[in-house]
């Protein structure tokens, strides 16, 4: 009889591998849970005010800026082995003290202009604290990276309290989403045969997405005019 997992069952597998008790956090496994039921419902939050941006952005702006939203939170072992990397006791206490990217929500936008006019309203909203912000846009990482990562604070009202959860927001356009997409692909194939020419390649396809999207951003104005731009004092926090 075959025992191999099941697709839908091969993250849980690996992690069995990986930690015999299939979650690092089983000693205290109440708290997890409900930590992460926590930042389940934060991801719900924020992504709920981002539908609402959209949405009076379709009315005003008679288009949508976000094509698509997603969201995931870390499994235990990806927690854990952050946790380890930072040499940080792995439990449920170091999580919520440490990581800032438990929670992670993924904003697709159509264009350049986009991504800034979305962060913009998304962090000035009265119940949004902006805790760090990289602008891998403006300064793309030495691979050719590109997004525009922010880490916010949003009040969460459970059934007898309220807490602040962390989650983290990162605003790409389709174009970089795409690389990021085959890049990340590209990075577990460990047998790669001149992995600086394939580096180089990939740099190459970044820069030349980079200028189709500054172009696309052009076409866009020529159509719809320039819309609102974020304030000079929005981009100088970022």
């Amino acid at each position: 009889m075959d025992k191999r997992p099941e697709k839908k069952e091969i993250s849980d597998y690996v992690d069995a591998l990986l930690y015999p008790e299939q979650n690092p956090f089983q000693t205290d496994i109440a708290k997890f849970e409900e930590l992460m039921m926590m930042y389940s419902c934060a991801i719900k939050e924020v992504q709920t005010k981002l539908e609402v941006l959209n949405t009076d952005f379709s009315v005003r702006y008679k288009r949508n800026p976000i094509e698509f939203i997603t969201s995931r939170i870390k499994r235990p072992a990806s927690i854990a082995l952050k946790l380890k990397s930072k040499n940080i006791p792995i439990s449920v206490k170091s999580i919520k003290d440490n990581l800032n990217d438990v929670a992670g929500i993924r904003v697709i936008c159509s264009f350049l202009d986009d991504i800034y006019a979305v962060a913009e309203r998304l962090v000035r909203q009265d119940d949004i604290t902006l805790i760090d912000a990289k602008d891998y846009i403006r300064h793309p990482k030495p691979n050719g990276y590109r997004s525009l990562h922010l880490i916010v604070d949003i009040p969460v009202f459970f059934a007898d309290h309220t807490r602040d959860m962390r989650v983290e927001v990162q605003i790409r356009t389709i174009a970089m989403d795409f690389w990021a997409s085959l890049d990340h692909q590209l990075k577990y194939k460990h047998d790669i045969k001149e992995p600086e020419e394939v580096t180089k390649a990939l740099k190459k396809c970044a820069d030349t997405i980079a200028q189709t999207d500054l172009d696309m951003q052009s076409i866009k104005n020529s159509i719809y005019g320039e819309e609102k731009q974020p304030s000079k004092k929005f981009e100088d926090n970022l």
